[in-house]
């Protein structure tokens, strides 16, 4: 780095004042990543314990079956839990996949997670964040990115993410004995704290940025118009002074290789270089090869491994890399799905060949609803439910999602109980052995839900959920009940939108009447519960940095734009 881009970023470091709040987690990094007695309770928000009262004794009775049962499966696998193998799916809509008859709806097929999710358990009803940080966040940590402040997705330098303070599951189950391993899209920061080598696995390859960045803001998405006013050759700079106002992907970091705790290198780009959508494709190729291959590594490993890979497509901008439609749909994005549908086939096949489909977890689900910007070819949510990506209308936090453990998990079972992506962590910890990783010193919004997987439907333990936008708390699920929060401000709940999401999926008739006369006051005291938690444990910030910081070869062009960045980012204080 430069002595000038160093002098900036000391000055970003005092005039950030969004981030001065540092001083909140200090006792949390202090403390570092440690196991707790599992006699020590895991701390949760306001509403479980209400739940807790009403059921601890079933659920004492269950839990003592479940380690039971945990216990003999590792008994049977050479004294080992389970491998976990998790697949994340960017932006596809409610009913994209997993079912034959909704495809042929769409004119298309999907059948190796159709088949997938014959095979195991199909969550009707998991909810995540709205858009693609969050839940990543959410996932790792099993804490709503609102209490980190990561509930906002970054296009371009940021110069924060995930937080070092923040533990995640990766952590939690490599301290267990898992090896880990990452490959594909990450999107939780561009400095070095929050890469995924440096947030518990052993080996990463990863995006720093996003598709935004990857498959729009290339040249080959402004020739196509699906990017207007970027590039060198789709508009005449008569009247342009601002150079530094449109995103050139090519002078951005793209893709990143790394291990454990060491600096990492950026691949497959030379300096001078063009980022073009056949790059795109490239990389997306290689996370899929790079999947793969670490499936063969890691089962050949004497120790159980928690891979997960979270391919970049469906998403995809310009047509360049699509030869020809396949499909009745007629769409790229439709051709994406439909390509990964067959990659994510080769890998469970490639799970068979190595003899370790019985001994692992595989979760395959999406992280969002569908990118309502390029509807309605961008997914089939608007069909069944209100909204997409960046709502926290029921069709941009609902998402398909699958769960396969062969002979513990019933096959072709639908369970209706309600599920959030930060209960994945609290369960996968359960189920590998690992939950006194999971952090004592802050409140854990993930719920146990081993028992609905392995006991099957009614036996959730999760009613509710809390829906942010960013850092605004915009509605709140009860059983199928929802109140919406327009903005985030609400002071009489007796005048806002009910809404009943069985007779109403779409949220376009309101019984705010029939729901409000006895549901106003439940539902602002359950609200006003969630901020009195949040008073004793108060959000915190997240991890600050320089961007790019860690990259040991950085190309001139990208140098340059940090420099930009910063001064920039010091011009309200001249």
């Amino acid at each position: 780095m430069t002595k000038l881009l160093r002098m900036e970023a000391a000055m970003f470091q005092k005039t950030r004042v969004f981030f001065s709040l540092s001083a909140a987690v200090s006792v949390i990094a202090t403390m570092g990543h440690q196991a707790f007695a599992q006699d020590v309770p895991i701390v949760r928000d306001a509403e479980y314990y209400i739940l807790e009262a009403q059921n601890a004794e079933r659920w004492a009775e269950e839990d003592q079956v479940i380690d039971e049962t945990l216990a003999a499966f590792k008994e049977a696998n050479e004294g080992k839990p389970p491998n976990v193998f998790y697949i994340l799916i960017d932006d596809i809509g409610f009913g994209d996949l997993g079912s034959e008859t909704l495809n042929s709806i769409r004119g298309y097929k999907t059948p190796s997670i159709n088949q997938f999710a014959d095979e195991g358990m199909r969550l009707a009803r998991m909810y995540t964040e709205p858009s693609c940080t969050p839940t990543r966040v959410a996932f790792m940590t099993g804490r709503h990115p609102v209490r980190n402040s990561m509930g906002n997705t970054q296009v371009e330098l940021a110069g924060f993410g995930l937080a070092d303070a923040e533990v995640t599951l990766a952590e939690v189950l490599s301290d267990a004995g898992y090896n880990t391993a990452h490959i594909g899209k990450w999107h939780m920061g561009d400095v070095r704290q929050s890469w995924p080598n440096f947030q518990g696995f052993d080996f990463a390859a990863f995006p720093i940025h996003q598709q935004g960045q990857l498959t729009i803001y290339n040249d080959d998405a402004a020739n196509e118009e699906v990017s207007i006013g970027i590039g060198d050759n789709n508009y005449d700079d008569l009247f342009t002074l601002d150079r530094w106002l449109r995103t050139d992907s090519a002078r951005l970091v793209t893709g990143v290789e790394g291990v454990r705790n060491k600096d990492v290198r950026e691949v497959h780009m030379e300096p001078g270089e063009r980022w073009t959508e056949a790059k795109y494709h490239e990389m997306n190729v290689r996370y899929q090869e790079q999947a793969k291959e670490q499936l063969r590594e890691l089962a050949a490993q004497d120790a159980p491994f928690f891979l997960q890979y979270w391919p970049l497509y469906p998403l995809t901008g310009p047509r360049t890399t699509t030869e020809e439609y396949t499909t009745p749909n007629g769409g790229t994005y439709v051709e994406k799905m439909k390509l990964v549908d067959g990659w994510i086939g080769d890998l469970l096949s490639e799970m068979e060949t190595l003899g370790i489909a019985d001994n692992t977890i595989v979760v395959i689900m999406g992280d969002n609803g569908h990118f309502t910007k390029y509807s309605p070819q961008s997914g089939y949510t608007p069909m069944v439910f209100r909204g997409g990506k960046g709502s926290t209308t029921e069709g941009g936090v609902r998402v398909d999602a699958f769960v396969r453990w062969p002979n513990l998990i019933e096959a072709g079972s639908v369970v209706g109980d309600m599920f959030h992506v930060s209960d994945l962590f609290t369960t996968l910890a359960r189920v590998a052995g690992a939950t006194s990783g999971v952090p004592r010193d802050r409140i854990i919004d993930g719920i146990d839900q081993t028992s609905l997987l392995l006991n099957g439907e009614s036996h959730g333990r999760r009613d509710y959920v809390f829906l942010y936008n960013i850092h605004k708390l915009e509605a709140v699920v009860k059983e199928q009940f929802k109140l919406a929060i327009p903005g985030g401000n609400i002071e009489n709940a007796i005048l806002a939108d009910f809404y009943d999401l069985y007779r109403d999926p779409q949220e376009r008739y309101p019984v705010s009447t029939e729901i409000g006369a006895w549901g106003s006051a439940k539902f602002v005291n359950m609200i006003q519960r969630h901020f009195q938690r949040k008073e004793k444990y108060p959000d915190s910030p997240p991890g600050i940095g320089v961007p790019y910081e860690g990259i040991i070869n950085l190309r001139p062009e990208t140098v340059a734009v940090v420099e930009e960045f910063f001064f920039m980012r010091q011009t309200p204080a001249r």
